[in-house]
């Protein structure tokens, strides 16, 4: 079964708290999503791996650490996974960046893909796949099976809120995946949305309705 990870720094809680005010309009809440993704991709990757270097500082030469092994990708599902995709960059500046787009079938209800562009390498490439909302978990385990059947091998979940629901369905169907989340709300309403949640992200990142 795969891990949860629920970040409680209090930036980020402090960060939440703001994003959840329906008050808050998109200019703002664009900035927040920015900077709480950014404070995740620091817990992230806290396990990426390291390899000793030498260098020569201003006083002497030294033995010190840089990152080694796998690469790093960041892959949003469209669209409001785009509203995350900048703070992971601001830390890791040389991840490459994938898209993978879907729609619900209103008949059979199932996530349909419209769009998928990866980096040639993920097989090589730790995937971090991003969203800020994980409701039914519908969207993140089509998201997931799609970019596996490409062949990627190394996949975590990060999300801003999640509910109970959401976590169970992604564990059940990916149990190798790793999800990540700031909050875990209380539960799914009726219509899917999260209680008490933050709305439409996709809606409150770019202002449509």
């Amino acid at each position: 079964m795969s891990k949860v990870f629920e970040m409680d720094h209090p930036l980020i809680q402090h960060k939440l708290s703001l994003i959840r005010d329906k008050n808050t309009g998109s200019k703002e809440f664009r900035e927040l999503v920015k900077e709480i993704s950014m404070l995740l991709a620091y817990e992230v990757t806290r396990d990426l791996p390291l390899e000793e270097i030498e260098i020569e500082t201003p006083i002497c030469k030294t033995k010190t650490k840089v990152l080694s092994g796998r690469k790093v990708g960041i892959v949003p599902i469209l669209r409001a996974g785009l509203g995350m995709v900048d703070g992971f960059l601001n830390l890791l500046p040389a991840a490459k960046v994938g898209h993978i787009g879907l729609y619900r079938d209103p008949e059979t209800l199932k996530p349909v893909e419209y769009y998928c562009k990866l980096p040639s390498d993920i097989d090589e490439r730790d995937l971090i796949v991003v969203d800020p909302m994980l409701a039914t978990g519908g969207s993140a385990n089509a998201a997931i099976s799609f970019i596996k059947e490409r062949g990627a091998k190394s996949i975590r979940l990060v999300c801003l809120i999640g509910c109970p629901e959401g976590i169970k369905s992604v564990q059940e169907t990916h149990p190798d995946v790793d999800i990540y989340i700031a909050a875990i709300d209380e539960k799914l309403n009726d219509h899917a949305y999260i209680v008490p949640g933050l709305g439409d992200a996709g809606d409150r990142l770019f202002g449509t309705k």
